[in-house]
């Protein structure tokens, strides 16, 4: 009889629908390694390719986030229930193994503990490293850091919230409409974060709350994945009607951005080289603070 697969526990990498869980198995090893499994499905409406031919590389970045939480809550011994505060994530992604072929993709992700902090007898900081295989092809490697805080911890964390707004801000008409989606990369008009202002490389982080894959359950504050759209959107700008796959990233998250705040996401910087790849440096504000900062690095491809 043939084994049947599923995912891991939902709740495990805090998604309310099971389409959007990743990850169908872990196995521990010695010296905080684990072995875990996992499959992409062949469409997704929001990690494929505009031409449907590839998985996005912000799937990569989805799937190093459930692996943290997965593996907290699974291994690591923190109660669900905890709240994550993710400090960085970084990947590099090889394109050409990313390839949506005529089945779900399915991989192995390799994920080592490199540093774990303990307050009392349960974990409270960790840093992990990332390694997904499809076969003997390496798709992308990266590494994150985050942690774990007990509810009354975090509660006393989100009152004591920053109010108020910068001053300096730019202005939006009202009723002004989101960004084209062409002009940020994207096919459908719902997945547009990005509203534009009076300046030309500034714009308002202004996503759809009701996304269900953004805003898969409910949370108190805008999640580091849309955060993470947020900037590829704005590097797109730059080459449209073309587009920059963000084959790497490199992302700081500094604070919380509040849901009921005005968050800014501006492109400080860009340069390109002469194999065709763009890098931009994305830097999200509220209040007059850095949210954010995520610097993109990809090939500029047609839509």
């Amino acid at each position: 009889m043939s084994q049947l697969t599923t995912t891991v526990p939902k709740e495990y990498v805090h998604r309310a629908s099971l389409a959007e869980v990743f990850l169908t198995g872990c196995t521990a090893h010695e010296d905080l390694r684990f072995a875990l499994t996992g499959q992409w499905p062949r469409a997704h409406t929001l990690f494929n390719s505009a031409d449907g031919l590839s998985h996005d590389p912000l799937q990569v970045a989805e799937t190093f986030r459930q692996a943290g939480m997965f593996l907290a809550h699974a291994e690591l011994g923190v109660p669900l229930g905890h709240h994550f505060v993710m400090w960085d994530l970084n990947y590099t992604t090889y394109l050409e193994n990313l390839n949506i072929g005529s089945c779900p993709t399915d991989f192995a992700l390799d994920v080592r503990c490199t540093d774990i902090t303990y307050s009392g007898r349960r974990t409270s900081h960790l840093r992990m490293e990332f390694v997904i295989r499809r076969g003997d092809a390496v798709v992308a490697n990266g590494t994150s850091r985050f942690s774990a805080i007990t509810p009354p911890v975090y509660a006393r964390l989100r009152a004591n919230r920053p109010e108020g707004d910068d001053p300096a801000m730019p202005s939006v008409e009202p009723g002004s409409a989101p960004m084209a989606p062409a002009s940020v990369g994207r096919r459908f008009a719902a997945d547009v974060v990005l509203t534009p202002t009076d300046v030309p490389s500034v714009w308002l982080l202004a996503p759809d709350l009701d996304h269900p894959i953004f805003f898969d359950h409910a949370g108190d504050h805008l999640p580091g994945m849309v955060l993470l759209e947020a900037a590829r959107q704005a590097a797109c700008t730059l080459t449209a009607p073309l587009v920059m796959p963000p084959a790497s990233a490199a992302t700081v998250f500094h604070r919380f951005a509040e849901l009921d705040r005005p968050c800014w996401i501006e492109v400080a910087g860009h340069s390109a080289d002469n194999s065709e790849l763009m890098t931009v440096e994305v830097v999200g504000r509220q209040g007059g603070e850095t949210v954010f900062t995520s610097t993109m690095t990809g090939p500029v491809r047609p839509l």
